[in-house]
């Protein structure tokens, strides 16, 4: 009787150990800080956040009809654009000179060193831009994921706080 028991105990112990090593794992995943892209309370990608996550932002300019590259990368607490990349027919796109490096390459002009500061992110989707966002080596296309007109937000925070809006 008493192996019986002895074994039973240590059936109870390994489970035990197991459900809390379990545990422990998950509350590790749900507190991870992590860059999101949110959109009615969905998330549509994302990543686990380290010091910083460099992303793209690719639209297609609305008067001009040619795409656009934003370089972007998100930290803790901003986003900050590095570069902007666009072809134009002579409209252009709103930069001050003392904003960054112009140049130009093949078709695209080239506008690098930006270092504009973002608190919060949010983007919407349009008509015709072909809105996309490039985040570790994937596309997520996000004029295919929700309507026209939808705001979607970049957030970086802990799982469970995405998880919970």
């Amino acid at each position: 009787m008493s192996l019986l028991r002895a074994k039973s105990n240590s059936t109870l112990k390994k489970f035990l150990i197991l459900a809390i090593s379990i545990s422990l794992a998950i509350a590790d995943i749900f507190s991870t800080e992590t860059f999101a892209i949110v959109s009615n309370g969905k998330i549509l990608g994302g990543s686990p956040m380290k010091d910083e996550i460099p992303f793209t932002i690719k639209f297609i300019h609305s008067v001009q009809k040619t795409p656009v590259y934003e370089d972007l990368i998100a930290t803790r607490d901003h986003f900050e654009l590095k570069r902007t990349r666009y072809q134009s027919f002579g409209v252009g796109l709103p930069f001050l000179e003392s904003e960054g490096i112009f140049h130009r390459e093949g078709d695209f002009f080239i506008f690098d060193n930006m270092n504009r500061r973002f608190e919060n992110l949010s983007l919407r989707t349009g008509v015709g831009t072909q809105l996309t966002i490039f985040l570790d080596r994937r596309q997520i296309n996000l004029y295919q994921l929700v309507p026209n007109g939808t705001k979607i937000d970049l957030i970086v925070d802990p799982l469970w706080k995405i998880l919970w809006r």
